[in-house]
Formats: structure tokens, sequence, C-alpha cells
């Protein structure tokens, strides 16, 4: 009882807090005092899977693991080093197909026989950078400039004391956190203006491909367009499909990845079965209703269609953190 009492107080105050904020400051920049207020330990589940690689591992061996724990990415722990120096995502696999596929004849013999360790010796030749971590104490404000300043989509919550790593913080975790508060708190008066008054998402130089793009065509502009996803446009501009990086990974869960000459939507196929369709929005739509549907949907991105079905643009979930947190504070952490 006196549990649930100390709790019922707490609330209490946590709402008058946010009630006097809203009183003397503006509430535009609510959502970057709450995420200020909590620490990234706040949004770490009580249990969670994490999935390590030591850097002496077979490369073709961890892409296999990450489908089958059914995660994106893994922190890489050098024993020499005692740390962790990295990550291993879906865009490493990418990468390697891309540098290395020949033919559907040739085997890949960097997947099939690289060590991680070799493949990020030669990958990180000219662009070694240390592994972007945050510490548990830090708040969730720094992690969101960090995902957004450092343009990654994975964050490792690393223990400064013991070196253990806690958990990989994501643009839609951190998002999905924010939202279980929302109802509590004064709503700013940018949330009812549309992604057009606010100017969210990117309208120009849209990467796209088409249903017949060979696959080896779709990793090639992932690697040199730097975008985690490319909506599937048919010959009228509509948009049909689209093919994430995410996507990708089930060529190494098919083993199909010897054969990157056929379409995407033969690469497609296997997942008619759960895919919900492209998640769509327009230009006239609120902040709100964009937050909610991306939140609800729990993708990373949705397509800016015009009346047509036509794509018009992008809004990511970076774009709309951005909007939320970092615009109030007075910075631009996707151009900095």
């Amino acid at each position: 009882l006196l549990a649930g009492s100390v709790l019922s107080v707490l609330n209490n105050l946590l709402s008058c807090t946010y009630v006097s904020l809203s009183v003397e400051q503006s509430e535009s920049d609510i959502y970057m005092r709450f995420m200020k207020l909590h620490k990234c330990y706040d949004i770490v589940p009580t249990s969670s899977k994490l999935v390590v690689f030591d850097t002496t591992l077979q490369v073709k061996k961890a892409f296999f693991a990450l489908v089958a724990n059914g995660v994106r990415a893994a922190p890489l722990w050098e024993t020499k080093k005692q740390s962790f120096v990295g990550m291993l995502t879906i865009t490493d696999f990418i990468n390697i197909l891309h540098r290395y596929y020949k033919s559907p004849m040739v085997q890949i013999y960097e997947l099939e026989e690289h060590k991680i360790e070799t493949w990020r010796e030669l990958y990180l030749q000219e662009t070694f950078k240390p592994l972007v971590n945050i510490s548990p104490d830090a708040s969730i404000f720094d992690a969101v400039y960090s995902l957004i300043k450092n343009k990654i989509h994975r964050l490792p919550v690393i223990d400064p004391v013991s070196g253990n790593a806690l958990y990989i913080l994501t643009h839609k975790r951190i998002l999905k956190f924010l939202q279980l508060f929302v109802c509590e708190m004064p709503k700013p008066a940018f949330m009812k203006q549309t992604l057009e008054e606010l100017s969210i998402g990117t309208y120009s130089n849209i990467a796209f491909i088409h249903p017949d793009t060979p696959i080896i065509k779709a990793l090639s502009l992932f690697v040199e367009r730097r975008v985690s996803a490319l909506p599937v446009v048919d010959e009228s501009g509509k948009v049909v499909d689209i093919y994430s990086k995410f996507d990708v990974i089930n060529l190494a869960a098919e083993k199909t990845y010897n054969n990157l000459d056929i379409s995407v939507t033969q690469a497609l196929m296997h997942r008619s079965q759960y895919f919900e369709g492209v998640m769509k929005c327009n230009r006239f739509e609120t902040l709100e209703t964009i937050v909610d549907r991306i939140v609800k949907a729990e993708v990373h991105r949705l397509v800016v269609v015009d009346e047509n079905g036509s794509i018009v643009g992008i809004v990511s979930l970076s774009d709309i953190l951005q909007a939320l947190v970092l615009n109030p504070a007075g910075i631009n952490a996707q151009h900095s």
C-alpha cells in the first residue's frame, strides 16, 4: 500500500512539475526538457537480448547469427584490447556484397572466409572511427543528439565502470518512450502544424527503385546514397513497395546472396504473408498524426505521396526527433 501511495505522490509531483513548467516557460520545448530530465538508463528494458560478437568470428557466421537471433546489429568485442571496438550491422553485409559480388557463378570468397577483424581492417582503412557509445547516466537528449549528429541508427549504452554493453538505443525506442508520456504533457502548438509548414522530411533527390531493379543495383544505391530504404515505384510514379536495408538480411536467411541479379520484386516475394504495405502520409497532415502513425506502425520512415499516390518525399524517425527535440533547443544536428 505504501509503495502505491508513494507512486501516486510521485505521479502527482511529476504532473505538477509539467504544469508549472508549462506556465513558466513556453510549451514548445517540453519534449526537449523531458528528454533532458530522463537518463538513458530509464529507457533500458528490464530484460532484453543483446548479441555480442568477438572480432575473430567469421563474417558469414556473424550474419547468420544476426538472423537466428532476430537482431539487426551487434557490438564487437576485441579480446586483445578487452573492449568494444565497433558494431556489426546489416550495412556491413550490404557493403561486403556490394564490394565483392561478381556474378551468380562466382562464390563470394570474402563473405565465406573473412573474419570480422579482417573485414574491419579492409573497410576501415581510410575511415577509422572510434565506436560511438553513450553512458547509461547520460540524458536521452544527449542520445538523440548523438544518433542524429553521427548519422547512426544504433547507439550502444555502455557502462563506463564495468565496460559492459547494456542495450542498443534506437530512434524507434526513444520515440516510443516519449509517446508513453506525451498524453500527460502539455501539447506544443507545432504538433498541430503540418509537415509542409514545419519543413519536415526530404523532398528532393529521393533515391528510389523500380519493381524490376536488380538487387545488386539496389545495394549500390544503399551504399552510394547512404539511405536506409528505397521506395519501389512503378512506371506511373506510384509507390508500390519499399525495399529496406533490413530486407537485405533475408538474403543471408535464405542463403540466396550468391545471385544478386534477381529483381527486387523476386527478392521480396518471401515476405508477402506478413507485409502490411508501405506506410504513407501526405505533406498536409499534422506532426501529431505523423508521430502517432509511425509509432503505431513501428516503422522507420513514412513515404510522402501526393493525391495520386506518387512519391514526393520521405519522413524518417531522425527527421521527427530533430523536429520534436532538437529544433526547440536551436540545434540542427542533421547538418552539423
